[in-house]
């Protein structure tokens, strides 16, 4: 029996990571950037410019959004650590997009490295 660890493996096997070295190069050159963790998480922080798509809604999203159905969009997509990630790109492959990366190490990698992230000015309650 497969456990999670077994497919983010495999999926990683499928798909391309971007090594955070190379980052703000593709980000650069992405059509789009998705992040696929859940809403709390986007809402606690996250990458300039991406759009929240969670990864149990990714499929459904891309079919019902006619600004991301081009299968050759260059797509850059991450989460809290690159598992989910992983496990998305290769949906996305399956549906038949081409150009589909994960960021290494996801978001957690990107905030360890000191890079910018949009984080939410709510009001105080108090």
């Amino acid at each position: 029996m497969k456990t999670a660890t077994d497919l983010v493996m495999a999926a990683k096997a499928h798909c391309r990571e971007i090594a955070l070295a190379d980052a703000d190069a593709a980000l650069a050159a992405a059509d789009v950037l998705i992040d696929v963790r859940e809403a709390d998480e986007f809402a606690a922080g996250h990458l300039q410019g991406a759009v929240h798509i969670p990864r149990g809604l990714l499929e459904f999203k891309l079919s019902g959004m006619p600004a991301l159905q081009a299968r050759d969009l260059n797509v850059v997509l991450y989460c809290k650590t690159s598992g989910r990630a992983a496990l998305s790109a290769v949906s996305m492959q399956a549906m038949g997009y081409l150009n589909v990366s994960s960021l290494a190490g996801g978001y957690d990698a990107w905030v360890a490295a000191g890079k910018p992230v949009v984080t939410p000015n709510l009001p105080s309650f108090e």
